[in-house]
């Protein structure tokens, strides 16, 4: 049975987790500048480029993916949200790419396969790929609004070597996420497809938009509503939210993408909004029952959490969902042609 297949049938069964946040989990092993760099001999500083721990310090990274499958997870993401060139060059790593990638997905692979063979459930490791600081949509100079740092098709080669090595390093599904700029995640989805064809078999998406304001929108201007018709031509295994704000914002946006999204909803906000030093005080027992509301409505399939969020939280989460059924996805429009007309899309 294929990783697409294998994660319906158990969504199908009950509520999903995936994991929490990595950055500030990370954070909290007070880690060195010498913990970060290892032996490494690069020439920038590395303090806070958490991806390179895969190969530095990889007993962080497994404990970290360790105590997210303890804590309940079905699924637990790669520590890549910033292994790609771009993101890399800030630290002068752009050679240690795949090495990067391979690393952080080989980890989560192994402890995955683990915890699947301990009580027979499956485990699927989801390769993440963060939206680099770069965006195809807008100009970084208010004075030149045409300008752009970067173009589609480089952007899409930056995100192929991340793809490839990623599933060199045995991802199930590839999650594009914290899509800030509609035409980034296209580029993303472009860069799958290609990696799919030159693969010969199906290669999953998820895909993971974060809004920039209450009102709904990306930072490129999209609506939820939009976005998901931008993307669902890629037919992603799970559409959903991440980071933007806490649960409590979140509500009208999950249940506006539930009602109009046939594939499965994944969500994982923030653990509330941040205080005045970046810091999130919200209790993994208020996270857990402000999804227990989406849940309880019908509207999601896979439950995590994001910014702030720890191990605690996946767990309040799987407690107070355990009793739930998953969502139901609609049934996609039904197209058809009347005589002398062009298409029409109908109920279904």
């Amino acid at each position: 049975m294929s990783a697409r297949d294998q994660l319906l049938a158990e969504a199908q069964k009950r509520i999903l987790l995936t994991d929490g946040a990595w950055g500030t989990q990370i954070q909290n092993f007070r880690l060195a500048e010498a913990d970060y760099a290892g032996g490494l001999g690069l020439s920038h500083d590395q303090k806070g480029n958490n991806d390179i721990l895969a190969l530095t310090r990889p007993d962080v990274v497994e404990k970290i993916a360790t105590a997210y499958l303890e804590a309940g997870s079905d699924i637990i993401s790669t520590n890549t949200f910033s292994s790609t060139r771009i993101s890399q060059a800030d630290y002068g790593a752009e050679h240690l790419v795949r090495d990067l990638n391979l690393a952080n997905a080989q980890i989560a692979r192994r402890i995955a396969d683990q915890f699947a063979a301990k009580d027979g459930r499956p485990r699927f490791v989801a390769g993440a790929i963060g939206p680099t600081n770069k965006t195809l949509s807008l100009s970084p100079d208010v004075n030149d609004p045409g300008y752009r740092e970067i173009d589609f098709d480089t952007l899409k080669a930056v995100y192929c070597e991340q793809v490839d090595a990623l599933v060199a390093g045995g991802v199930d599904f590839i999650l594009i996420e914290t899509v800030f700029d509609t035409l980034n995640a296209k580029a993303g989805i472009m860069a799958v497809l290609e990696a799919q064809d030159a693969l010969g078999r199906d290669l999953p998406l998820m895909i993971s938009m974060t809004l920039t304001d209450l009102s709904g929108r990306n930072l490129s201007g999209h609506t939820v509503e939009a976005f998901w018709y931008a993307v669902k031509h890629a037919k992603p295994v799970t559409i959903g939210l991440n980071c933007s704000f806490g649960a409590e914002q979140l509500r009208p946006h999950v249940k506006l993408l539930s009602g109009i999204a046939d594939t499965l909803i994944m969500v994982y906000p923030n653990a509330g909004l941040p205080n005045e030093l970046g810091q999130y005080d919200e209790l993994p027992d208020e996270t857990a029952a402000f999804v227990r509301e989406w849940a309880q409505a019908g509207q999601v399939n896979i439950l995590g959490g994001c910014c702030g969020s720890t191990p605690a939280h996946i767990a309040a989460i799987g407690r107070v969902v355990a009793d739930l059924p998953p969502r139901t996805p609609p049934s996609p429009p039904v197209v058809t042609r009347l005589a002398g007309l062009e298409p029409m899309i109908l109920a279904a």
